[in-house]
């Protein structure tokens, strides 16, 4: 257990976080020293550890996280209310990052079981996509949707619909009383397929209208998603005279895999006539695409062929301390294996920049990022907001009270490996190692880029909760606080809040972890988003979004 209720992330900080509950005037003690809370402070806030004057800087993690407003006593609790937003500069400088890699002598012969692609990805999943090119197309989709789920065995169990129904028999008998029983889903119908995971339907509100610039992006998104190594092939549905056109999808899906090695079938509305027509050979065509797919069977696969999206999401002030350096360490495990991780959320990078510019092995991904990053905020202030904003009131309330603190302790994600690629939305990864992806911190948002990206698993961390998915990789939820676990077992993963009690190190927690991927990555388990049916899909307009 820790001996002391606070804790100092970085020699030179100048707050404490509150790791339980501080009552007003009950001295605390931390390195031989005794603080006095002069307010009741909660857990995951923070205390000044020397008085703070009007325009002084926040230390946390090493670095400037904000700028006293107004003074700030020894003891007295931070909040919106006396620091403001304030963060470290950067530029590029030439020095050369020095890198130790983590020992993984005994990962070295592990594997896990996926499903090898032509083009040399390994996939986690094995899905079949049904996409539009245009919103106009959604209907349709929804209607193959109907056609097939149900009948595959694909579809959820209605439990919430046997609830109602109970409940309706209940009134139609003037009865207050019902049977459990009445409560259980009926059976999943078996799968017809069993060696597909399921068919998925990306339903999305663009393809037209907007800017020509926004269906381009969108058709890179889509050409990732259809590139994906959990996915087997794709069935495109366009109207024929939306901006985002087949040819548009084609081109950007050859940028990705020059020989189109997947089956992408593609249907005209107005080429076809009739609607019926149209679905008719869709239905007939998807049918005989899943018969192929379901010839594939999962083989044995390098961890090096994983590439994993990094992410926090409902963040509080222990995200920083627990569960996103464990990410970080799961990160550098990789690296060292020869596999890929991708850190995104760059409204989440404001006052860390440096340390990742340090750490960019090649000159222009330097450029490239720094680039990105004041574009980026630069767009935000024209329309009067910024990175200051970004911080959510849920963050807020749990102690992350200024952009850059969030950031500091959402960096901690990337670990210490250096920075292999920097890669602009919709990019695909290129690189093995730690890549950057410009995206916004906005949860699925976020998550639908990095799969659009090439991760075919996502480690998301969250101190609130929240439920986040995605319709082709699994996402697994890691806690930060064991409270939070508990109270929403249904959509958490794994539990980092024994790193908080002293009770394990970021060292061994980072191994445990990279030990349940491999069970999820090789389908021995459902991450808690899978059994939820959680298939979040929000492509980025790159509009300003935090």
């Amino acid at each position: 257990m820790n001996p002391s209720k606070l804790l100092q992330i970085d020699s030179r900080d100048n707050v404490l976080i509150a790791l339980e509950p501080l009552n007003a005037g009950e001295p605390q003690i931390f390195a031989g020293q005794s603080y006095t809370p002069q307010f009741a402070i909660p857990a995951k806030h923070k205390l000044a550890m020397v008085d703070l004057p009007v325009g002084s800087s926040i230390f946390m993690y090493g670095g400037i996280v904000g700028r006293v407003r107004e003074p700030i006593p020894r003891g007295g609790l931070l909040s919106t209310k006396n620091v403001q937003h304030d963060a470290t500069g950067f530029a590029r400088r030439d020095t050369l990052f020095r890198w130790t890699p983590s020992d993984v002598a005994s990962w070295g012969g592990r594997t896990f079981d996926g499903y090898h692609r032509e083009d040399g990805q390994v996939g986690t999943r094995n899905y079949w996509l049904v996409i539009p090119l245009v919103f106009c197309e959604n209907r349709n989709v929804e209607a193959l949707r109907d056609a097939f789920e149900e009948e595959l065995g694909y579809g959820r169990p209605k439990k919430y619909r046997q609830l109602v129904r109970s409940m309706v028999e209940r009134h139609s008998r003037g009865s207050s009383v019902f049977t459990a029983n009445r409560l259980e889903p009926p059976p999943s119908a078996e799968r017809i397929f069993p060696n597909v995971d399921g068919i998925r339907f990306l339903l999305h509100d663009g393809g037209c209208g907007g800017t020509r610039q926004d269906s381009q992006t969108l058709c890179g998104l889509l050409a990732g998603y259809i590139h994906h190594p959990n996915v087997a092939g794709a069935t495109v549905l366009s109207l024929g005279c939306q901006n985002a056109q087949a040819s548009v999808l084609m081109d950007e899906l050859r940028q990705r895999d020059p020989l189109v090695t997947k089956p992408v079938l593609l249907f005209d509305q107005q080429q076809s006539g009739l609607e019926t027509s149209m679905l008719n050979n869709a239905i007939e065509a998807t049918f005989e695409g899943l018969v192929a797919a379901n010839e594939i069977r999962r083989q044995p696969a390098p961890l090096a062929s994983l590439t994993v999206g990094l992410k926090c999401g409902g963040s509080d002030g222990f995200s920083g301390l627990s569960a996103n350096p464990t990410l970080g360490q799961v990160s550098d495990l990789l690296a060292a294996l020869g596999a890929s991780s991708i850190l995104s959320e760059f409204p989440e990078l404001c006052g860390v920049e440096q340390n990742l510019i340090d750490r960019c092995a090649e000159p222009e991904d330097a450029d490239r990022f720094m680039q990105l990053m004041r574009d980026y905020n630069s767009r935000a202030k024209a329309v009067h907001s910024g990175f200051e904003m970004n911080p959510s009131p849920g963050n807020i309330q749990d102690g992350l009270i200024t952009d850059a603190m969030k950031s500091a302790g959402a960096a901690r994600k990337s670990g210490t490996s250096p920075v292999r690629g920097v890669l602009d939305y919709p990019e695909y990864i290129k690189d093995k190692g730690l890549n950057l992806l410009c995206t916004p911190g906005s949860d699925v948002e976020c998550v639908t880029a990095q799969v659009g990206a090439g991760a075919n698993m996502i480690l998301f961390t969250t101190g609130l909760g929240t439920p986040t998915g995605n319709p082709i990789t699994p996402v697994m939820k890691v806690a930060t606080n064991t409270r939070l676990a508990e109270r929403m077992s249904d959509i958490i993963d794994i539990d980092t809040g024994a790193i908080i009690r002293g009770e394990v190190t970021i060292e061994e927690a980072g191994r445990s972890m990279l030990n349940t991927m491999l069970d999820i990555a090789s389908g021995k388990t459902l991450s808690k988003a899978e059994l939820l049916g959680q298939n979040d899909f929000i492509p980025w307009k790159r509009g300003i979004s935090l």
